[in-house]
């Protein structure tokens, strides 16, 4: 195993009614001024904004707003936050939505606390030093944000989708009320929940030593998720169901999974960046759509790795003990196998498993411009399973095709 730093200081409050303890929770943070960011329309029609307001008031504590966060966040919103905040005294941020209005209400944050272009972070021009502080009121289980370093920007100027991991960007509360994803629209469930199992997988796979307690723990989840993304489909008000997805978001991205290992292989999430970018797709069906292709490309590279989780996460034959007294031949078979399985997943909650699927037609000029933004101009390579350069990523879009 490798060493590791595990560091998880966001307070999480979970349960019904979580939200009512917003106004405390600010209080505790000593709070005077917040900024409430949101998306659309669905945190005022679902009186979710309304019952943040009604505490905010109680606790004396004021307030302005700025909706209209998108999937896929823009960095002109991001300027606009920034500018907002800093004429109104605003002293915290608090993410009413997902992943995207958190990952947007962080990249305010670091515009605030730090001089210059924001822009800069996700560039990898600077690192942050600092930001302001961020909160989350969770209403979409996806992303993990609420518990990771992580926010991802679009930027329109030439449609580049970044992202900036610093642990000073991490929320200092989470508000998890399972009951405020009840009216998600099937496929953003559905979306949520590959988002989930990539963050995981994308760490399972990987190129060193791994602790069996991580294994375990990164096994579970994935097998979690895909069991309640079923009844989910099934019964979209399931308490327990959404509950359990829920904290699985938070869990598959907050550094559990990852401990102890080499860092795990994030090209999917990267390749996938460039779709978001280009095409403005759903995240979670970008996502789904490319990860075979990844898949078959790279599996050779580590084959007992795509072995192990098929048999521990698909439940395909044979237990874990006979893999390594298995043939080359059979350890891919198994390996094919846990792909294909992984696909049949995806099927069965209606998400897509390629491109065509995915709604969108990709030209071959538009392939070379995916794979050149992909690899920053071709001064970076993607991945840990195998090192992928801008050939390597043509081909897999190509495949996914």
């Amino acid at each position: 195993m490798e060493n590791f730093t595990f560091y998880t200081p966001t307070k999480v409050v979970f349960g019904r009614d979580a939200e009512k303890q917003i106004g405390t929770l600010l209080k505790e943070q000593g709070c005077k001024k917040v900024l409430l960011h949101y998306g659309g329309g669905s945190a005022s029609r679902s009186g979710l904004l309304n019952r943040v307001e009604v505490s905010l008031l109680e606790n004396e504590i004021s307030f302005i707003s700025l909706g209209g966060v998108k999937p896929n966040p823009r960095l002109s919103l991001v300027h606009e936050g920034i500018e907002l905040c800093k004429k109104s005294g605003v002293d915290f941020i608090l993410a009413i939505g997902g992943g995207s209005v958190i990952d947007s209400a962080k990249a305010i944050g670091y515009g605030i606390a730090n001089e210059g272009e924001v822009w800069d972070f996700y560039e990898k021009k600077r690192t942050p030093a600092s930001c302001l502080p961020v909160g989350a009121i969770l209403t979409i289980a996806a992303a993990g944000s609420e518990m990771s370093n992580s926010s991802v920007i679009t930027n329109e100027d030439g449609w580049l989708k970044r992202g900036c991991n610093a642990d000073v960007s991490r929320c200092k509360f989470a508000i998890m009320n399972p009951e405020l994803t009840f009216t998600l629209p099937e496929y953003q469930t559905a979306c949520g929940c590959v988002d989930i199992m990539m963050h995981t997988m994308e760490r399972y796979f990987n190129q060193c030593e791994n602790m069996e307690l991580t294994d375990g723990i990164s096994e579970a989840l994935m097998r979690d998720v895909m069991k309640y993304a079923k009844v989910l489909k099934r019964d979209p008000i399931d308490y327990n169901a959404r509950a359990e997805v829920m904290w699985a978001s938070s869990l598959s991205h907050n550094g559990l999974t990852g401990c102890g290992t080499d860092g795990g292989d994030f090209a999917s999430h990267q390749i996938e960046h460039e779709l978001g970018g280009m095409f403005d797709v759903a995240h979670g069906a970008g996502l789904a759509a490319i990860w075979g292709s990844w898949a078959r490309y790279v599996y050779k590279e580590n084959p007992l790795r795509f072995a192990k989780f098929a048999v521990n996460v698909h439940n395909i034959t044979p237990s874990d003990c006979d893999l390594l007294h298995l043939s080359q031949d059979e350890i891919d078979s198994l390996a094919l196998s846990g792909i294909k399985a992984m696909e049949n997943f995806y099927h069965s909650i209606d998400m897509p498993i390629s491109l065509t699927e995915l709604g969108i037609t990709v030209t071959e000029e538009q392939i070379e411009e995916l794979a050149e933004k992909c690899t920053f101009g071709q001064t970076r390579t993607v991945g840990i399973v195998k090192k992928l350069d801008k050939q390597d990523i043509i081909q897999i879009y190509q495949a996914a095709r």
